[in-house]
């Protein structure tokens, strides 16, 4: 059931973000860049080692700390079709004082901004924090069609904005409570 929006730009689709030949794909990532679980082991695992000699050099380097919420860093895709991946950590739902759906545009504007940096066309994307991170997905579908809408409005680059979901009713959800424009 994929459906499109702004006039083709931004697509649906359900399947495996590593398996997305795009660009560029969006990791979300914890705060250590060191590889966890869901979406994050999934891009380590089938990127290969060179994300994860990347990431340890981003630590070493720009975030000691770790990469804050919001924020988005880059790599070489590895063994995925993508030639980059944008990593980007969500906010944990509840955690933030009422500035989750300002962390959470943070995570898909940034991302977004960064791949036209690097000259990519086209982006694939999870469900940021909607899993482990326990957000909304009724929600976070809003703050992703705001954020696409107003990113895209100002952007010539990108051709397709690709929102991967794993299953089809996490689809289905994000169908129904998105607030894309009818164009």
């Amino acid at each position: 059931m994929p459906d499109s929006y702004l006039n083709g730009r931004v697509t649906t689709v359900i399947g495996d973000l590593t398996a997305q030949q795009t660009d560029a794909i969006v990791n979300a990532a914890n705060w250590t860049l060191l590889g966890g679980g869901g979406v994050d082991g999934a891009i380590h695992d089938a990127g290969g080692p060179q994300i994860l000699a990347e990431c340890q050099e981003i630590r070493r380097v720009q975030y000691p700390q770790g990469l804050p919420t919001g924020q988005v860093v880059i790599t070489a895709g590895g063994n995925l079709p993508a030639r980059f991946v944008i990593h980007t950590v969500g906010p944990i739902y509840g955690r933030h004082q009422g500035r989750d759906a300002e962390f959470l545009a943070d995570c898909y504007r940034n991302s977004l901004a960064l791949a036209v940096n690097h000259g990519c066309q086209t982006i694939a994307f999870p469900a940021i924090s909607t899993g482990a991170y326990s957000y909304p997905a009724r929600e976070a579908a809003k703050v992703v069609a705001e954020t696409l809408t107003a990113f895209l409005a100002d952007d010539t680059t990108l051709v397709e904005v690709r929102l991967v979901f794993f299953l089809l009713r996490d689809a289905k959800t994000f169908s129904k409570h998105q607030n894309f424009p009818i164009l």
